[in-house]
C-alpha cells in the first residue's frame, strides 16, 4: 500500500523562496561581482585611509585623499612609462605593414583569412566602442561604490555581526581577517603582473626581439586575466619575431611557454601564498574550478572567493568545537 506524503506550507513556501533567491542571484551575478570587486578594494584601500584618519582628518577627505594618491602614483608610472612606450609603438605600427606581408611570406598564410578577421572587426567597430564605453561606466560605478562602502565601513561591519548576537566579537575579527587577506590578495596580483612584466622584458631584451617595452606591459597587463591572458600577450610578441625568422619565433614562443609554467606552477602559487596563506595546491584548485564555472571572472576571482570560504569554514569549526 503506498505511503501518503505530506508536505507541509512552510516546505513549500521555503522551497519556493530558495528558488526565487537562486533565479534573482543569477540575474544579478554582474552586479555581486563588482560589488565583490569593491569589497577587495575597500581592504586594500582601508589601511590608507586609517591612517589618514589617526592624523585627525575627517573620514571624507581621507578618503578623496587616498584616491588622489593612488591616481597620482598610477599617473606617474604612466608618465614614466609613455614616453619610450610612444615611441616604440609609433615604430610598430610603421612597421606593421611590411611586418604582416613578411609574416605571411614566411608563413604561407593565406592573406584572406587576416582579411576577413580585419573586415569582421570593422562591422563591429560599433559594438566593440559600445562595450568600451560600458566598461568605463563599470569602472566609474565600482569607484562610486567603493567610496561609500569605505565611508560607512565600521557600521556595515557592525550590522553584520549584530545578525550573529552570541557571537558577535568573533564574526567582527572574522571580518577583520577577510578584509586584511583580501586587501594582500590585491597587493599580490600587482605584485604577479610587475614581476610577469619584468621577466617579459627580460626575456625579449635577451632575445632582441624589438618593442620589447610595449610587448611586456601587455604581459603585465594581461596578467590579471589568468589562462588567457598570457597567451593573449604571448602573440604579438611571437608575431613580430616570426617575421625576422622562424627559428626566433618558435625561441619566442618556448620563453612564453616557460614563463606560463613559472607562474602556473611556482609564482602564482608562492606570491598568494604568501599574501594570503592559502597552500599552493588549493590556488591551483581554485583557479581551476573558478575558471570552470564562471570564465575569465571565476579564474580572476578564484583565490579571494577561496580566501572567504576559508575563513568562514575555520569559524564554523571553531564554533562547533567550542
Amino acid at each position: 500500500m503506498p505511503q501518503k506524503i505530506d508536505v507541509s506550507h512552510k516546505t513549500i513556501i521555503f522551497i519556493t523562496f530558495f528558488i526565487l533567491t537562486l533565479w534573482v542571484t543569477f540575474l544579478i551575478r554582474d552586479l555581486i561581482v563588482i560589488l565583490f570587486v569593491a569589497v577587495i578594494f575597500v581592504s586594500a584601500l582601508s589601511p590608507m585611509v586609517n591612517f589618514l584618519i589617526r592624523l585627525r582628518l575627517p573620514k571624507v577627505l581621507s578618503i578623496i585623499i587616498t584616491y588622489i594618491i593612488i591616481i597620482a602614483i598610477l599617473s606617474g608610472l604612466i608618465i614614466s612609462i609613455i614616453p619610450p612606450l610612444i615611441t616604440e609603438s609609433n615604430r610598430l605600427i610603421v612597421a606593421s605593414p611590411p611586418l604582416i606581408a613578411q609574416f605571411f611570406n614566411i608563413t604561407n598564410i593565406d592573406k584572406s583569412v587576416f582579411s576577413s578577421g580585419v573586415t569582421s572587426i570593422s562591422k563591429n567597430l560599433f559594438s566593440i566602442t559600445i562595450a568600451l564605453f560600458d566598461n568605463l561606466l563599470t569602472i566609474i560605478f565600482l569607484l562610486v561604490i567603493t567610496f561609500y562602502l569605505l565611508l560607512d565601513k565600521e557600521n556595515l561591519e557592525n550590522r553584520i555581526a549584530s545578525l550573529f548576537k552570541s557571537r558577535e566579537e568573533r564574526i567582527r575579527r572574522s571580518i577583520v581577517k577577510i578584509e586584511e587577506k583580501l586587501g594582500a590578495w590585491l597587493r599580490g596580483q600587482l605584485v604577479l603582473s610587475l614581476l610577469i612584466g619584468t621577466l617579459s622584458y627580460i626575456g625579449l631584451t635577451i632575445l632582441g626581439i624589438p618593442y620589447a617595452l610595449p610587448l611586456a606591459l601587455i604581459a603585465g597587463a594581461m596578467e590579471v586575466i589568468p589562462v588567457i591572458g598570457p597567451i593573449v600577450s604571448a602573440i604579438p610578441a611571437i608575431f613580430i619575431a616570426l617575421t625576422i625568422s622562424p627559428l626566433l619565433g618558435v625561441m619566442v614562443a618556448g620563453m612564453y611557454l616557460i614563463i606560463q609554467q613559472l607562474e602556473n606552477s611556482l609564482i602564482v602559487p608562492q606570491v598568494m601564498k604568501r599574501a594570503v596563506g592559502l597552500n599552493p595546491l588549493i590556488v591551483i584548485l581554485a583557479i581551476a574550478i573558478g575558471s570552470r564555472l564562471l570564465g575569465i571572472s571565476g579564474a580572476l576571482l578564484a583565490v579571494p572567493i577561496a580566501v572567504v570560504f576559508q575563513i568562514i569554514a575555520a569559524e564554523v569549526i571553531e564554533g562547533k568545537e567550542a
